[in-house]
C-alpha cells in the first residue's frame, strides 16, 4: 500500500529542509505555499478515499519496526478523528502561509518562519495519525521545537518570555507523560511493538496504577487543551507571538490536548476516566466561565481571542467526559470546527494590527464605514465564535449540550451562561472596534486586500458548508467515538 501518512508527514519536512538552502530564500513564499497546497492536495485525496462505512477501522496504516529493543514502532493510521484532525491542519498551513505573505522584508528571516510553520505542520499530521504512544511522544514534544522557534524569534516585544513560558509548561506537561509512557510500557505485553495502542488498549491494571497513568497523560493534554488552571501561557503566547503563530497554535496544536483525551486517555484508561470525570468536569466548567469572563474584559483583541478559546475548550472537554455518544461526537467536531473560527478570527485581528500597529481595542471605531468588506468579514467570523445557527461551531455545541445534559446537567446549564457570555465579548469588540464615529487615526484605513480575502473567505465558506451540511463530517466520527464510548461505558459499569 502506498504510505501516505508517511508522505504527509516528511513532505513538509522536505519542503522545509528547501527553504533552508540560501538558494530558496528569494522564493521561499512561493515554494512554501507550494508544499503546502501539494499536503493539502494529498490530504484531500486521502478524505476521499477513506472508507466511510469503515470510519472506526485504523485505515492507511503503516508499521515499521523502529527500535524493537524498546518495542516501539513508526506505526500510523488514522480512524475519522484523526482524518478530521489531519485534513484540519493541511488546510490552515497554506491559509497561514497565506496570512504571513508581507510579513517579512528579510528574505532569510521570512524563509526560516515558512520553514518552521512546514515543520510544524509534520509534527502535527504524525501526532494525529501515530498509532504507538512512544512515536505520540516523540512527535508531542519535537513539535515543541519549531513552535519555541516561531514564538522566540518571530512577534512583539515580549515574544522571547512568552517562548520560555510555553517551553516550560509544555516541558512539564511532557516529562509528566514521559513517566507515563515508560510505565504504561512496563505494565503492558513489552515485547517488539509493545507500544502499539492496539496491545495497550484492554490492559489490565490495578486501580492505583490506571490512575496513575491516566493522570500523567491528562495533565500533559489539559496543559496543551489548554484548560483552566494550565492555560497561563496562551494569553502571554497570543499577545506576543505572529497571528499567524498563534492561529495555527491555537486551531490545530492545542487540538493535541482534546485529541490525547479521547484517544489515549479514555481508551487506554476508561476506568480512570470515570473516576476523575467530576473533577475534570468541575475544572472545565470553571474554564468555560472563566475564559469568557476574562475575555469581556480584555482591551488586547489578541488575548481576548485567546481566552474565548479557553472558554470553548471547557465545552468540549464537558463532552468528552460525559461519556455520551451524542456528546463526544460533538466534542470530535468541535475541534474541527474551533480550528476553522478561532483561526479566522486570528487572522481578521491581524489585519487590523498590520494596518494601525496595535490590537487595542480603544484605538479603534468606526471601521464599518471606511472598510465594509473588513468589518463584513469580522462580523461572520465573530458570529461564527459565537456559534450562530448556520455557521458550524452551533452544531457541534448543540450536540455537546444536547448529549451531556441527562449526565451532567449542572455543568451544561452553566457552559450555556458562557455561551450567552461569547456573545457579550464578540458583539462588544465588533462594537467598539467597527462602529459608531472613527477616530481620525483610522481615516483611509484599506478595505480587505484579495489575498485577505483568499485567507479567511474559504474558512468562512467551510464554516458554512459544515454548518448545513454537518454530516460531511458527522459520518466519519461517529463511528470511532461510538467504539471508544463503548469501551468507557464498559468500564463505567
Amino acid at each position: 500500500m502506498f504510505p501516505i501518512l508517511t508522505v504527509l508527514v516528511v513532505l513538509p519536512v522536505v519542503g522545509a529542509g528547501v527553504l533552508f538552502l540560501p538558494q530558496a530564500r528569494a522564493k521561499s513564499r512561493e515554494i512554501a505555499l507550494f508544499f503546502a497546497l501539494a499536503e493539502l492536495i494529498i490530504a484531500a485525496n486521502l478524505f476521499l478515499r477513506f472508507d466511510r462505512s469503515q470510519a472506526g477501522t485504523i485505515q492507511f496504516a503503516e508499521t515499521h519496526s523502529w527500535i524493537p529493543q524498546i518495542g516501539t514502532s513508526w506505526a500510523l493510521g488514522v480512524n475519522g478523528i484523526g482524518l478530521s484532525l489531519v485534513v484540519l491542519s493541511a488546510i490552515l498551513v497554506p491559509v497561514a502561509i497565506l496570512s504571513a505573505w508581507r510579513d517579512d522584508k528579510d528574505e532569510k528571516r521570512r524563509a526560516t518562519y515558512l520553514a518552521l510553520l512546514l515543520s510544524s505542520q509534520a509534527f502535527m499530521i504524525g501526532i494525529f495519525a501515530a498509532r504507538d504512544v512512544f512515536l505520540f511522544y516523540v512527535l508531542f514534544e519535537a513539535m515543541l521545537i519549531p513552535i519555541y522557534f516561531l514564538i522566540g524569534y518571530f512577534g512583539g516585544l515580549q515574544r522571547r518570555y512568552a517562548a520560555v513560558k510555553f517551553l516550560i509548561f509544555s516541558l512539564v506537561g511532557g516529562l509528566v507523560m514521559l513517566v507515563g509512557v515508560i510505565a504504561l510500557y512496563v505494565a503492558g505485553p513489552g515485547g517488539e511493538q509493545g507500544f502499539l495502542t492496539d496491545k495497550l488498549t484492554g490492559l489490565s491494571l490495578s486501580t492505583s496504577t490506571e490512575r496513575l497513568l491516566f493522570l500523567a497523560f491528562f495533565i500533559a493534554f489539559a496543559i496543551k487543551a489548554p484548560m483552566f488552571p494550565v492555560h497561563t501561557w496562551l494569553p502571554t503566547v497570543a499577545e506576543s507571538a505572529r497571528p499567524s503563530t498563534t492561529a495555527l497554535l491555537v486551531a490545530v496544536l492545542d487540538k493535541v490536548g482534546t485529541f490525547g483525551m479521547l484517544t489515549l486517555c479514555l481508551v487506554l484508561f476508561p476506568g480512570a476516566a470515570h473516576w476523575a470525570a467530576p473533577v475534570i468536569i468541575v475544572f472545565a466548567v470553571i474554564s468555560v466561565l472563566y475564559g469568557a469572563i476574562l475575555a469581556i474584559g480584555q482591551d488586547n483583541m489578541l488575548k481576548l481571542v485567546s481566552f474565548t478559546s479557553v472558554s470553548h475548550f471547557g465545552i468540549m472537554i464537558i463532552g468528552i467526559f460525559a461519556f455520551a455518544q451524542t456528546s463526544v461526537t460533538g466534542a470530535a467536531l468541535y475541534m474541527f470546527n474551533h480550528g476553522l473560527s478561532t483561526g479566522a478570527l486570528f487572522f481578521a485581528v491581524a489585519y487590523l494590527a498590520k494596518r494601525h500597529g496595535t490590537v487595542s481595542i480603544k484605538a479603534f471605531g468606526g471601521l464599518q464605514k471606511i472598510a465594509p468588506v473588513l468589518a463584513g468579514t469580522f462580523l461572520i467570523i465573530g458570529l461564527s465564535s459565537l456559534s450562530l445557527p448556520g455557521l458550524s461551531p452551533f452544531i457541534s455545541e448543540i450536540l455537546v449540550f444536547i448529549g451531556a445534559y441527562p449526565v451532567v446537567p449542572v455543568a451544561i446549564w452553566f457552559a450555556v451562561v458562557g455561551v450567552v457570555l461569547a456573545a457579550l465579548y464578540i458583539l462588544l469588540m465588533y462594537k467598539r472596534v467597527f462602529t459608531g464615529p472613527a477616530p481620525e487615526a483610522m481615516e483611509g484605513t484599506r478595505d480587505l486586500s484579495v489575498r485577505e480575502r483568499l485567507v479567511t473567505w474559504p474558512l468562512i465558506a467551510a464554516m458554512l458548508v459544515l454548518g448545513f451540511v454537518p454530516g460531511i463530517l458527522l459520518g466519519v466520527l461517529h463511528e470511532p467515538v461510538h467504539d471508544i464510548v463503548t469501551i468507557v461505558q464498559e468500564a463505567g459499569k
